[in-house]
């Protein structure tokens, strides 16, 4: 059954449902969706609402493998059933779903669709709940939850780019979900939540937030030992599983139960619970990276380098480097170490108010008097000056202006904040300089900042830069070695040798390969170092339960720029077999030298290509783009030609 939206749209509208199977109704009776490629077609329509969607996305959801050469012709007709079904968009009388230069846009509101009227409810749930609201808070994001009818698009989700957007739905309704049972804890009301959160973590076994939140919702209803034996479940199922412990916020937070009665306060999912820190847990198979590691604990240690930038490509272990070195300097930063995503889930990049009113919360920074409802610009940061005013003008100012002195304000309290601790930050994920620009400490105080980044952010400065190469073949042997054994290794050195090759040497593809070899124990090296050498499979090898190295290079491959994007296909032949000169890279581009120099260069900025480490020519370097990226970078080339 489909719920009404909480804003009902007009008499005649028709209201679509994505959380749960595809459905539609209009004044609430059902209406026929069509045959299943026409419903995967409308599905990718309302997935991504008011944005184009490409003729190749939908071709490839509607066709993953082989399509027939009808393909377009066939999606208009899928799109003219849609157009026919949805209507106009009201008294403009324009067509819901237009054709332009981007693809198919679909203009549809909050009140016709479930996903952004959930959306727009947990949105106003979280900045409830960051303005001290928790009441408001749990309301409005219960309320998003009641839209959510079971896993998203489950009808069609083996099209695998349906599949794709399910998951990203699910996995908000998940964190909603996790947002809201915390509060309800935080409430005293954890009884609530109980048996949602057992069901979750049936169907999500491995998401620790979702079991924390279950183990402080029954501890608090007076379910000890069913708390306890929620953490003991756990710890068995990631040993056998993944070969891994427990978070140590979960185990001290286990701990705790053990030696006291009910507690009240959520803990947060895979974040150390030690006063002034909130670091995910420790990479447990860290491996080489000891000169960078050096470096890195150095400027941040013994200098007064106060921001770092860790870049590389994508899976090259920026990440695990930075909190390495996080959790070894645990003495060097009295007033906590603190980490924040500066993407969302879905891999979209958060507002930097969004992630300042994090650290703000995380901090604890204290920023003079809010006026509650005002969230332009500061992305519901709390206790922002306004100045005042009412009806969208602040002291005879326009509400664009507000939005300016709210964030002004919020970045001054924050400077203020770094200025008088020695705190060090760790803003993971920085997908361009302006997400990150006015959270930088503008003078050398005692805090430090470490950006991680694909790109190598020139537009940052002064900053230092460590740039991440593939791992030395005898460091990736050594983590290959501790995921699947160093027996097993012994046994095959010549083919544990080509699968690390074959993996580009990246952390991420060599860990990948790693944790499948160790549940595939029957599986010869050498076969495996086989269908990794076919550049046709490798991709498709390099998949290890949620964990995916063709979604990681997908990821930055929408980083790029579009022309960029179709610099890195065109080099991506020449560039697989050892590299590629400045006179390979003029013959692949069909360009000059000095058009060939700027694309090149602009590819190191953004972290697809490599360079030399010492000073050399344009015409001596050889510049290399990372092998799987090379793989990836094919395949677009090819589904866009066919």
């Amino acid at each position: 059954m489909i719920r009404p939206p909480a804003r009902p749209a007009p008499s005649g509208a028709v209201y679509f449902s994505l959380l749960g199977p595809l459905t539609a109704v209009r004044d609430g009776r059902p209406l026929p969706l069509g045959p299943r490629k026409q419903r995967i077609v409308l599905a990718t329509l309302l997935s991504r609402p008011n944005t184009p969607v490409s003729v190749d996305v939908l071709t490839d959801a509607v066709w993953p493998d082989d399509p027939p050469r009808t393909a377009r012709k066939n999606l208009q007709v899928y799109v003219s059933a849609a157009r026919t079904l949805l209507g106009s968009t009201g008294d403009d009388d324009r067509e819901r779903v237009v054709h332009g230069c981007g693809g198919y846009r679909l203009t549809i509101g909050e009140g016709e669709l479930d996903t952004l009227r959930f959306r727009s409810l947990a949105r106003a749930g979280r900045a409830a709940g960051e303005r001290g609201d928790l009441r408001a808070a749990a309301r409005l994001l219960r309320e998003a939850l009641d839209l959510w009818e079971g896993p998203p698009l489950n009808d069609l989700r083996d099209s695998t780019g349906v599949a794709e957007e399910a998951e990203r739905l699910e996995a908000r309704c998940l964190t909603v979900y996790e947002d809201w049972a915390e509060i309800e804890t935080e409430l005293g009301r954890g009884a609530a939540a109980v048996d949602g959160l057992r069901d979750l973590v049936e169907r999500h076994p491995l998401r620790e937030r979702l079991r924390v939140a279950w183990m402080n919702s029954l501890h608090q209803s007076g379910r000890q030992a069913e708390a306890l034996a929620v953490y003991d479940d756990y710890r068995q199922l990631l040993a056998r599983e993944l070969g891994l412990e427990p978070s140590p916020a979960m185990a001290a937070l286990y701990k705790a139960m053990l030696g006291r009665g009910r507690t009240h306060r959520p803990a947060t999912a895979g974040r150390e619970s030690a006063r002034g820190t909130t670091l995910p847990a420790a990479p447990r198979h860290f491996t080489g990276r000891r000169e960078e590691l050096r470096e890195l604990l150095g400027l941040l240690g013994a200098t007064d380098e106060r921001v770092v930038v860790v870049s590389g490509p994508a899976g090259s272990g920026k990440s695990a480097l930075a909190l390495r070195a996080a959790h070894l300097l645990g003495d060097s930063f009295p007033d906590g170490r603190f980490h924040v995503g500066v993407r969302r889930e879905d891999g979209s990049t958060r507002t930097p108010a969004e992630v300042l009113g994090e650290l703000a919360r995380l901090c604890g920074v204290r920023v003079p008097g809010s006026v509650p409802g005002v969230t332009g610009g500061t992305g519901g940061v709390p206790g922002v000056t306004t100045g005042g005013g009412s009806g969208g003008v602040a002291g005879g100012v326009p509400a664009v202006g507000v939005a300016v002195a709210v964030s002004q304000g919020a970045e001054e309290a924050w400077q203020e904040w770094l200025s008088l601790h020695r705190a060090l930050i760790v803003l993971d994920d920085v997908p361009d300089e302006a997400s990150v620009r006015g959270l930088l400490p503008r003078s050398s105080g005692p805090s430090s900042v470490v950006l991680t980044a694909r790109g190598q952010l020139p537009g940052l400065a002064p900053v230092h830069r460590i740039a991440l190469a593939a791992l030395a073949d005898t460091e990736a042997l050594e983590l290959l070695g501790k995921l699947i054994g160093a027996g097993r290794l012994r046994t095959d050195p010549a083919a544990a040798l080509r699968i690390v090759r074959a993996c580009g040497a990246l952390p991420l593809a060599v860990w990948v390969s790693g944790m499948r070899l160790a549940v595939l124990r029957h599986l010869p090296l050498a076969e495996f170092a086989d269908r990794l050498d076919d550049p046709a499979a490798a991709l498709d090898e390099l998949v290890a339960g949620d964990v995916s190295v063709r979604r990681r290079m997908a990821s930055g491959w929408q980083d790029l720029a579009a022309d960029d994007r179709q610099a890195l296909g065109r080099l991506a032949g020449p560039a697989q077999e050892g590299g590629i000169t400045l006179d390979g890279a003029m013959e692949a581009l069909g360009c000059g030298e000095r058009a060939a120099i700027r694309t090149v260069e602009s590819l190191i900025d953004a972290g697809a290509v490599t360079s030399p480490t010492g000073e050399v020519t344009a015409h001596a370097a050889l510049y290399e783009v990372p092998r799987l990226l090379c793989l990836y970078a094919r395949e677009r080339v090819g589904a866009a030609a066919e």
